[in-house]
């Protein structure tokens, strides 16, 4: 997790095509979204079974380049324990740093994914984002790395990414591609994914439409749309 909050913390970085309508005061600001998508796809999994949910998020950041925030998303039951009940949210506590150094951004945070009601599945995650632009393209890589705990199945996780954007200013859309391998608790066997995407400001609100697919799970035509705050 997540591929949300790499989408909003690279618009972040790198000043996209999605709307941000902070709320400063002082060295502090705000800013946040909530929408829904029609299938919740990570890492080219889905997370909702195929299902509309909503999503949402905010996050406090500081001019000196920390910051911190929550995201949420609806999932399909997970972590079902004798009880019979599972989780049916998703919760990510972040926290982080983002800033510039020789000509590159980077965000370097840590994920604290915690379900409620779900039995041994929370995790911490570390992310690290390194991008560059260069005039109307963007490009970046990652990696987000878990240790080995009872929420990844006692192994390790680690998933490597690269994503490209494309943001003309006289454009109306932006459009992104993103390819990712994922080896560990959470790909045994070792996993790609890829996806591709245009994604369009309206006001406030953002709309997208995502092509997701992984060699592990069938792929998806993914709608979204966004309000920001």
């Amino acid at each position: 997790m997540k591929y949300r909050v790499i989408a909003a913390s690279l618009a972040a970085l790198f000043a996209s095509s999605v709307p941000a309508f902070a709320q400063e005061a002082g060295p502090w600001s705000v800013e946040g979204r909530v929408g829904v998508v029609s299938d919740y796809r990570d890492r080219g999994y889905t997370l909702s079974a195929g299902e509309p949910v909503l999503q949402g998020e905010a996050t406090l950041s500081h001019a000196s380049g920390l910051y911190g925030g929550v995201w949420g998303s609806g999932i399909e039951e997970y972590g079902v324990g004798p009880d019979g009940d599972g989780a049916t949210v998703e919760v990510t506590l972040y926290a982080g740093w983002a800033g510039s150094a020789g000509g590159f951004d980077i965000d370097l945070g840590v994920w604290s994914n915690v379900y409620p009601d779900g039995d041994d599945v929370n995790y911490v995650e570390f992310p690290l984002h390194i991008g560059r632009t260069f005039g109307d393209a963007t490009f970046s890589t990652g990696v987000v790395w878990a240790p080995s705990q009872t929420g990844t199945g006692d192994e390790a996780n680690t998933w490597v990414w690269t994503r490209a954007e494309y943001a003309p200013e006289a454009w109306p859309v932006s459009l992104h591609a993103m390819i990712g391998h994922e080896d560990g608790g959470f790909a045994p066997d070792g996993k790609t994914d890829w996806r591709v995407g245009v994604e369009a400001p309206l006001g406030a609100f953002t709309l997208g439409i995502d092509w997701v697919d992984s060699d592990t799970e069938d792929n998806a035509v993914v709608a979204s749309v966004f309000w920001g705050f």
